[in-house]
C-alpha cells in the first residue's frame, strides 16, 4: 500500500508494482492522539478518491475513513461518509481506531458488501477483544496499527510490538480464522530506525500479506520531480519484491535468525530487554 492523493504519483506507484493506492480521510481525533509526533495526517477527500480511481488501472483503491461517528456540524456521519466513499470508487474501506465489537458490526453493515472491509486494529481495547471481533461476519482483512497501539501502551518504539510477540500472537489468531492480515509500515530496505529488510523478513515469517510503504520510502512533498519519483519506486519496489521472494524461499533458520536480530535491534533502540529466545 502507498498513501497518496496525487494521480500522477499513483500511476507511477501502480506501474512499479504497488497493489493498493491508499487514500486517508481520517482526521477526527487524530491530532489529539498523535499531536507533536512526526506522523502523517492527510485528511484526503471524496474528490481525491474519484481522482485516484480514475488514474489507476489495476491497483485497488483503499480508503481509510474516520472512526464510527455521528454527523458533525460540517462533516457527514459515518454511514454517509462510507456511502460517498464507495460511490466515489473505493474498492476497500478501512475502519480505524475502533474499540468495541459493536463499532465493527456497524462498519460492516454500513459497507453492506459493496466494497471489501479492512479493520485497522490499533487500540489496546480492540486487541483485547480480538477473539470476539473475529466472530463478526464480513471482515475481509485486518491490519495491525503499531503506531497508535504503542503510544497507548507507553512504549518508546512501535516495533516493540514486533519484538515482544504481540504482532505474532494477534496475527496467528487472525490467520486461524482464514482472514489475511498485515502490520505496520516499511521504509526502504536500508532505511528506518529498524531497517526495512529486517521488517520485511518478519512479514514473511509471520505470514503477513500487506504492508504500508511509508512516507520515508518516497516523500513526494520533498521529491517533486516525477522522473525521480519513478526511479525511486521502480528501484525500491523491485528490491522489496526480490527480498520477499528470497525470504519466502529461505529455510526456517534464515527467518529465525532475523527474528532474533530484530529483537536485539529493538532492545538497543528502545532500551528494552525483550527475550531473544
Amino acid at each position: 500500500m502507498y498513501i497518496t492523493n496525487k494521480p500522477a504519483v499513483a500511476e507511477i506507484a501502480e506501474q512499479a508494482g504497488v497493489d493498493w493506492i491508499f487514500l486517508d480521510m481520517e482526521f477526527i481525533g487524530k491530532d489529539v492522539r498523535q499531536g507533536g509526533l512526526d506522523t502523517v495526517q492527510n485528511h484526503h477527500t471524496v474528490k481525491d478518491v474519484e481522482n485516484i480511481k480514475a488514474a489507476v488501472k489495476k491497483a485497488k483503491v483503499l480508503v481509510r475513513v474516520n472512526p464510527i461517528h455521528e454527523a458533525l456540524p460540517d462533516y457527514p456521519s459515518s454511514k454517509d461518509e462510507i456511502d460517498a466513499t464507495i460511490k466515489a470508487g473505493a474498492d476497500i474501506v478501512m475502519l480505524p481506531f475502533f474499540k468495541t465489537v459493536e463499532e465493527v458490526k456497524q462498519f460492516i453493515s454500513y459497507v453492506d458488501g459493496r466494497a471489501q472491509t479492512l479493520l485497522l486494529m490499533e487500540t489496546v481495547e480492540a486487541a483485547n477483544l480480538v477473539d470476539e471481533i473475529l466472530e463478526v461476519p464480513g471482515i475481509d482483512m485486518i491490519h495491525l496499527g503499531l503506531n497508535d497501539m504503542h503510544l497507548e501502551l507507553g512504549m518508546k518504539f512501535m516495533f516493540e510490538l514486533l519484538a515482544n510477540g504481540t504482532v505474532e500472537k494477534l496475527g496467528n489468531k487472525i490467520k486461524a480464522k482464514g482472514i489475511p492480515f498485515g502490520f505496520g509500515g516499511i521504509a526502504t530496505l536500508d532505511g528506518g530506525a529498524l531497517p526495512g529488510s529486517m521488517v520485511l523478513k518478519e512479514h514473511v515469517r509471520l505470514g503477513s500479506s500487506m504492508v504500508i510503504v511509508s512516507r520515508s520510502f518516497c516523500n513526494t512533498d520533498i521529491v517533486t520531480d516525477l522522473n525521480e519519483v519513478k526511479h525511486i519506486f521502480d528501484k525500491g519496489i523491485s528490491g522489496l519484491r526480490a527480498l520477499e521472494k528470497e525470504a519466502s524461499q529461505a529455510g526456517a533458520t534464515y527467518l529465525e535468525e532475523n527474528r532474533k536480530a530484530v529483537v536485539s535491534a529493538v532492545n538497543k533502540i528502545a532500551g528494552t530487554n525483550y527475550s531473544i529466545l
